[in-house]
């Protein structure tokens, strides 16, 4: 087999590959194999009958497709491992000369990851942000605590920010009644902002069995989009006390036993979370440094599929009625001019990035071992709720673990690139990474542990239950912790018995 390469362009090459037949004899033998199992000829057993007698039967126009067919992504294949080339996306084949018994031409256009002249990756100097804890951020997380092991009680009065009310809910559009946006008894805390606009400012200052007309926008369901005259009728109103902020209350809540050393350790947790984001803002402040400073050629067939990817996201709940997508657009104060012109900028910047981290990869001969892709599983399966394994099959089934491959490369890629800079923060402090990124690339490791130290859970449907829940296992741990000091205090005076006795 001969083949040569064309470059049209720095992004995209054709490749020219002619086949002898002579090359093509195994082909023709799988050929022949496969179509005497599928053509009865009698006198035959399957899988027997001679060659001569199944092309006399078919044709030979027909045994000549199927050769063909069966050798281009062979040859293909074999033509760009010879050339060195990386191709991206599938490639346009075309056959331009196929004459019996002589040889086989093709061509065969695809994009390539283009040539990347990199910089000095050790000059390079990142700025961020310095971790500063303000008080109210210690405050925030202490009333949070608090909230968690509050009670609720009903009361008399007038609903108000941050209680708790049970409301009955009906809407109207264009005095139709919407039966999807009918509900009763649903539990709400108001300032919340978890249910439609408006909801809140209409419910404060109801009292018990009032009623409030407002005017919404639908966000979901069959008149999404639409406006809509939605009454609110309050069932119940229920407020939140909160414990006091004591030792007590520390004892209950934490391992501490003093109110001062569980403000310390919520000062450690802000300022963990503090460091995770300033991580964050680490990694993405050197891949900005980096396309800032490197020309990227774009494969414009690759960005525009990302561009088709995400419009089909976005028009796939309008079944794909692209002038409903319009007239969304236009509700929400943009326009499609400005949603095309965002995409493309979006798409060839997330090109380009994947594009200069699989150059940067091969720089630093990046390699990914088995524990980087278990730890992304891993991550991964507590993302979507299931089973390690499970995923696993999922994304060889999608055929997608090539991608996750590659992510986790890029992955690891970054936090190279991170662990050899220059890392410090506005006031001219040097920043210490490796606690995140490693000396050889830990991204992976801080990730998942941004990932678990800032989940938010999903708010719940009913807050009520939620709050009745939560307390009931407050109770249950405050009653195994009050156990638990119990025994510690009768151990401790056992074990000074022990001692009285033995002077």
């Amino acid at each position: 087999m001969k083949s040569t390469v064309e470059k049209l362009s720095p992004t995209r090459v054709r490749i020219n590959v002619e086949v002898p037949f002579t090359e093509l004899e195994p082909d023709f033998e799988r050929a022949f194999k496969q179509l005497a199992g599928q053509v009865r000829l009698p006198g035959f057993r399957p899988g027997k009958a001679p060659r001569k007698l199944l092309e006399a039967r078919i044709g030979r126009g027909a045994v000549l497709e199927q050769v063909v067919n069966d050798a281009l992504p062979s040859r293909y294949s074999e033509a760009v491992t010879s050339a060195e080339i990386q191709p991206l996306g599938q490639p346009d084949i075309e056959v331009t000369k196929l004459e019996d018994n002589e040889e086989l031409v093709f061509t065969a256009e695809v994009d390539i990851r283009p040539e990347i002249e990199l910089p000095d990756l050790t000059a390079l100097k990142i700025t961020v942000d310095p971790i500063e804890i303000a008080d109210d951020e210690v405050d925030t997380e202490l009333q949070n605590l608090r909230a968690r092991f509050g009670t609720l009680t009903g009361v008399e009065r007038a609903a108000a920010d941050g209680d708790f009310v049970s409301i009955d809910l009906s809407a109207t559009v264009d005095g139709t009644e919407v039966p999807e946006a009918a509900t009763e008894g649903l539990s709400h805390e108001i300032g919340s902002g978890q249910l439609i606009d408006g909801l809140d400012e209409a419910i404060i200052g109801l009292k018990t069995g009032e009623s409030k007309v407002f005017t919404t926008t639908l966000a979901a369901g069959p008149h999404a989009g639409q406006e809509a005259e939605v009454t609110v009728t309050v069932k119940s109103v229920k407020e939140r006390e909160l414990p006091e902020a004591d030792d007590e209350f520390a004892q209950l809540a934490s391992e501490f036993d003093t109110i001062d050393e569980l403000k310390e350790s919520l000062v450690e947790q802000v300022k963990r979370v503090k460091r995770i984001q300033q991580a964050e803002q680490i990694r993405d402040k050197a891949l900005e440094a980096l396309l800032a400073d490197v020309e990227v050629p774009l494969p414009e067939a690759i960005v525009q599929a990302q561009i088709d990817d995400t419009l089909h996201n976005a028009i796939h709940g309008l079944d794909h009625d692209e002038d409903k997508f319009n007239e969304s657009l236009t509700e929400q104060g943009s326009s499609r001019e400005e949603f095309d012109t965002n995409t493309r900028n979006e798409a060839e910047k997330a090109v380009k990035t994947q594009l200069l981290m699989d150059a940067v990869a091969d720089k630093l001969d990046i390699q990914v071992g088995q524990a980087d892709l278990t730890e992304r599983l891993v991550l991964m399966s507590r993302q979507y709720g299931i089973e390690p394994q499970q995923l696993l099959q999922v994304l060889q089934q999608n055929n997608q673990l090539p991608a996750m491959f590659a992510d986790v490369r890029r992955g690891l890629t970054i936090a190279a690139v991170v662990s050899g800079a220059t890392v410090t923060d506005s006031d001219g402090n040097a920043v210490d990474t490796a606690e995140f990124f490693g000396p050889a690339g830990g991204e992976e490791t801080a990730e998942a542990e941004a990932a678990e130290d800032l989940a938010v859970e999903a708010p719940a449907a009913d807050a009520e239950s939620e709050s009745e829940s939560e307390a009931a296992a407050n109770e249950d741990a405050a009653a195994e912790k009050a156990e638990k000091k119990d025994k510690k205090k009768a151990k401790k005076k056992s074990d000074k018995k022990s001692d009285d006795s033995s002077e």
